[in-house]
């Protein structure tokens, strides 16, 4: 059967995530910044944020290792929502236009249980999403099997017929072994004009070269 639903990652895909937003403002030297964020604050060191690990005891304990960085590293948690830059760019209002349309949407996102109210507060369309798996709050994160199983198993349309859209081909990969129909995001003009294709989401005006 034809993909009739959207299974959305969050950050990167809709919305403009990046540790660096914040840093930047607090670390203004880019070399220093980015030494902070590829040894101290790392991605790897955040995901256990996504597995579940409380950001509270996840910076109390490399505070420890690095306590010289204890303010930078805190901020973190308590600066979160200066992570957050608005919508990737051309990606404002494509949940609300699926939703007038009727397509089921869910997300499928990779991010600390205890900051996906913030994001509901910076992002109100996401709550339209059906359903929203959050790895913190699963203790699971993509991408591993496990959390494709779950979403197949919540959501309200067979993995066939859903497009799971993420920004990460690992993530993209993942879902596809898992029986998903799967986009990999790399722009906006790209994902619309598949969505055009599908019949989720006329495009306008669409261009060869846009899509």
């Amino acid at each position: 059967m034809a993909v009739r639903a959207i299974l959305w990652d969050l950050g990167r895909t809709l919305a403009d995530w990046d540790p660096d937003y914040l840093y930047r403002r607090l670390i203004p030297d880019a070399a220093e910044r980015r030494d902070f964020l590829t040894s101290v604050c790392t991605m790897e060191w955040h995901e256990a944020h996504d597995r579940g690990v409380s950001m509270a005891a996840n910076c109390e304990a490399l505070i420890a290792n690095h306590p010289d960085k204890a303010a930078l590293i805190h901020a973190w948690d308590t600066g979160w929502n200066a992570m957050f830059n608005g919508y990737v760019e051309g990606m404002e209002g494509v949940v609300d236009a699926l939703h007038t349309r009727s397509v089921p949407q869910y997300a499928l996102s990779n991010m600390p249980a205890e900051k996906w109210p913030d994001v509901l507060a910076l992002y109100p369309a996401f709550s339209l999403f059906e359903t929203a798996i959050i790895s913190g709050q699963e203790g699971l994160v993509k991408p591993d099997p496990a959390i494709y199983a779950l979403a197949a198993s919540r959501i309200g349309t067979p993995p066939h017929e859903t497009l799971f859209i993420d920004d990460r081909l690992d993530n993209i990969e993942a879902g596809a072994r898992a029986g998903f129909a799967v986009h990999h995001f790399t722009s906006a003009p790209r994902l619309k004009g598949e969505l055009d294709r599908l019949g989720l989401l006329p495009l306008e005006g669409a261009s060869p070269a846009q899509m």
